[in-house]
């Protein structure tokens, strides 16, 4: 509706593009529907570029989208590396938000990137698919595999890129769902989540330490904002969202019995309840 409520969904990754499913969301008879593909992902060219690729750059472009459409205020919706992004972007332009539904909460931490990617984290709940993770890393650089994975991932030739990017985004797909299936697409597809989530874990999300957003948070105490939470979340532990919910108590906090994924039916019932 073009006349309707704006809203703009943010999708997470870093990299993993949108679709049109992500209108699901909201009823289209009272919102006014903006979804974006980030830098480098999805539509956007040049595809999985990570230059001039930084949380801030995504910031810029989301405000020049809201000036483009001539939008005064907008409701921010983002789950997983997505509500990273509302709240970078809520936090430097809280005049233009509306409100906040957020999922999967993801602070882009070093504790949650290496509960992701390195020994000791989820890797304990999956170990079989953990081994086809580690496998393109030499042995004696797997205490160190976000970066050793940097090199991989950068490397000059393209099957190595290739190859690395599939196992990456392999690893990635049986954490989002209780009954994970490999990644359908070509390696080639899974190229941009591999590339930019790694870039931008690598660079610790260009966020001012490991409290950036927690210690902003007085920015935007006054924005309404939902934070719904899967239970059994093992790609964003509930812990990032607990964190957030006590720094900013007047944020309502919904945890279902759920995991990942925003398309699992109790997860996406409770996102459109949110909204």
């Amino acid at each position: 509706n073009p006349d309707g409520v704006p809203v703009i969904f943010l999708h997470g990754g870093p990299g993993a593009g949108a679709s049109p499913e992500c209108r699901g969301f909201f009823n289209p008879d009272v919102f006014r529907i903006v979804i974006i593909d980030q830098r480098g992902c999805g539509r956007s060219h040049p595809y999985a570029c990570a230059e001039d690729n930084t949380t801030w750059d995504l910031v810029a472009d989301i405000e020049k989208v809201r000036e483009m459409l001539g939008i005064g205020k907008w409701l921010v919706f983002g789950g997983s590396w997505g509500s990273t992004l509302s709240l970078a972007y809520a936090q430097t332009h809280p005049e233009r938000v509306k409100g906040l539904v957020l999922r999967g909460i993801f602070l882009c931490r070093p504790s949650e990137t290496a509960w992701l990617n390195e020994a000791g984290g989820v890797s304990r709940i999956y170990p079989e698919q953990w081994q086809k993770f580690v496998a393109p890393i030499a042995e004696n650089r797997r205490n160190r595999l976000i970066e050793a994975y940097h090199g991989l991932l950068f490397h000059q030739d393209e099957e190595v890129c290739l190859s690395a990017a599939k196992a990456w985004a392999d690893w990635e797909s049986y954490l989002i769902r209780f009954e994970p299936e490999g990644v359908d697409e070509d390696a080639y597809a899974s190229l941009a989540i591999a590339r930019l989530e790694n870039h931008y874990f690598v660079n610790g999300g260009w966020l001012q330490g490991d409290k950036a957003i927690l210690n902003n948070i007085g920015k935007i105490r006054h924005i309404p904002t939902v934070i719904v939470q899967g239970r059994y979340d093992l790609c964003t532990p509930m812990q990032s969202a607990w964190e957030l919910s006590k720094a900013f108590p007047e944020a309502e906090l919904r945890v279902v019995q759920a995991g990942h994924c925003a398309f699992d039916p109790p997860l996406a019932d409770a996102l459109v309840q949110a909204v």
